[in-house]
């Protein structure tokens, strides 16, 4: 082996403007660069108690039950499937999109009866079909995707949605990884009993931690279980005292992504969530009005259009794919394509956390405008 061939790291400093990971403000790459301690030292359980509470404030929740889960995105979503769902357990799966789609593939390989309520990919559900799809069997869980990445749809009316899943005596589960942080969520307000989300999106730290929460009507459910929770690492019977008041040892902790969560929280509760909001809606409606007048249309309807993730519909014959490629290498801006039945159809264009500034909407438009 000759180590010379291995050079320094030095990546590059990329506008992510896709649909995932964000771009990290510079706080919270300091906050990362902390040295790490042990996880059971008493500033780290110091600053975990604070992480929970800032999550508090991004989710609207008073849940008791709120913590940053060690992984993914993917792995939140995995933590309400594998601790609500037992063998032979109802699952009604509202699926337009890939993300909703992977709740239904996990709910069933859990065991659950898994029955599909499936739309086109791009369109959003209605209280009423939710209520026609429950009247027709038992189900303990109705999963939901409130904004879908692949799509750039967002799900209206959860409210109202939550109730009528109440009405049947179930809970609903609610997919926030692309919306958290950028478009209003209001857990408690909604009634919503089951959550999760992403670090990497509009919260802006790295990818590496998925915040969760759950409400007493939903650990009432799981305290009733019957069998243990398959998977060890994600029952939040052990998570929850790592992340209680006793921090009993449970696994090792991501010290270093702890912190960057906390600061990229922080910043999120200085801007105050509801101009966070309004951060991203109004820069999301710019970049709507440029690209209607470059010719590329959201494909999503303005009534249901998620601020944070923006499908532009693309002309025919386009080589979306080489305009793409000449963004990263020549324009150093990273855009995603769509898949699924809508590849090579639309872009994903991602204004999320850090990334949600004015000067990337104007830079990329002005990019596309020369490449078109």
């Amino acid at each position: 082996m000759n180590p010379a061939q291995y050079r320094d790291l030095n990546t590059s400093t990329r506008v992510l403007l896709g649909p995932g990971p964000s771009m990290v403000a510079p706080r919270v790459l300091r906050a990362l660069a902390q040295p790490p301690v042990g996880y059971l030292d008493p500033e780290i359980l110091a600053l975990m108690d604070e992480v929970k509470e800032l999550l508090r404030y991004a989710f609207q929740t008073q849940n008791d039950l709120t913590f940053p889960v060690s992984g993914t995105g993917t792995a939140g979503m995995e933590t309400a499937i594998a601790n609500f769902v037992e063998p032979g357990d109802g699952v009604l799966t509202a699926i337009s999109g890939f993300f909703s789609d992977r709740l239904a593939d996990m709910a069933g390989r859990y065991g659950a009866q898994v029955t599909r309520l499936d739309r086109p990919w791009g369109e959003i559900f209605t209280p009423e079909e939710i209520d026609a799809a429950l009247s027709k069997g038992k189900f303990k869980l109705v999963t939901l995707v409130h904004g879908e990445t692949s799509t750039g749809t967002l799900q209206t009316r959860v409210a109202e949605i939550a109730e009528v899943v109440h009405n049947h005596g179930a809970l609903l589960i609610l997919d926030t990884v692309a919306s958290l942080g950028g478009v209003p969520i209001e857990i408690d307000a909604w009634d919503v009993d089951i959550c999760y989300s992403g670090s990497q999106k509009c919260l802006s730290a790295p990818p590496g931690l998925a915040p969760f929460t759950a409400n007493p009507r939903a650990m009432d459910v799981f305290a009733q279980r019957k069998t243990k929770v398959v998977n060890w690492y994600l029952d939040i019977s052990g998570l929850s005292q790592y992340w209680g008041d006793a921090h009993k040892y449970h696994h090792t902790g991501p010290i270093n992504m702890f912190y960057a969560l906390r600061e990229a929280l922080r910043m999120l509760a200085e801007e105050g969530i509801e101009n966070r909001w309004a951060r991203h809606r109004s820069m999301a409606e710019n970049l709507w009005q440029g690209l209607e007048a470059l010719g590329l249309p959201p494909r999503v309807p303005l009534e249901y259009r998620l601020a944070s993730l923006t499908t532009p519909q693309l002309p025919e014959g386009i080589d979306e794919a080489a305009i793409r490629r000449t963004l990263l290498n020549e324009y150093n801006i990273e855009i995603a394509g769509g898949f699924g039945p809508l590849a090579g159809k639309i872009w994903r264009i991602g204004l999320m956390g850090h990334s949600c500034r004015r000067e990337n909407v104007t830079l990329l438009l002005a990019a596309l405008g020369e490449l078109l």
